[in-house]
């Protein structure tokens, strides 16, 4: 048996898009992030674009599209992907205010009541049969810091 990679007569290949629902401003941001730190780490390039990393990044995140469909569709490995997704992940936390802090800076503004929400967000999780038991089927929650 030999492998080939040439499709077969009259196939082509299938493209599958869906609606991202993102504001300009998110993916410029985090296209911005990504950007600075390309140049503090002294990278000297990418496969793509840190734009477009930033989309493909945010519809792994925001619809959970599975790392192999979102790779295969631009050309690149799912490691890549991975790594660009926890490399995003990091850069969005780093920026993301420590409690001890947040609730310092609502003190020195006179802020008398904090609520620290524990809101559920719903999110798209597959079974582990369906990835083999890598991610648990669970809701998501996210804990929220406002004052009043």
């Amino acid at each position: 048996m030999t492998n080939t990679k040439k499709r077969a007569e009259d196939t082509c290949p299938l493209v599958y898009q869906c609606r991202l629902p993102l504001s300009t401003r998110t993916v410029n941001h985090l296209a911005d992030l990504l950007r600075r730190h390309l140049k503090a780490i002294r990278s000297r390039w990418r496969i793509l674009p840190p734009g477009k990393i930033a989309v493909i990044v945010l519809a792994v995140l925001r619809h959970d599209q599975r790392l192999a469909d979102m790779a295969s569709g631009n050309n690149v490995s799912e490691s890549t992907v991975g790594r660009w997704r926890d490399e995003l992940i990091g850069l969005l936390a780093a920026q993301a205010p420590r409690l001890d802090r947040a609730l310092k800076k609502i003190a020195k503004q006179g802020g008398e009541v904090v609520l620290i929400d524990g809101t559920l967000i719903r999110t798209r999780r597959r079974t582990e049969r369906a990835t083999g038991g890598t991610i648990p089927a669970s809701t998501a929650a996210m804990a929220c810091i406002s004052s009043l």
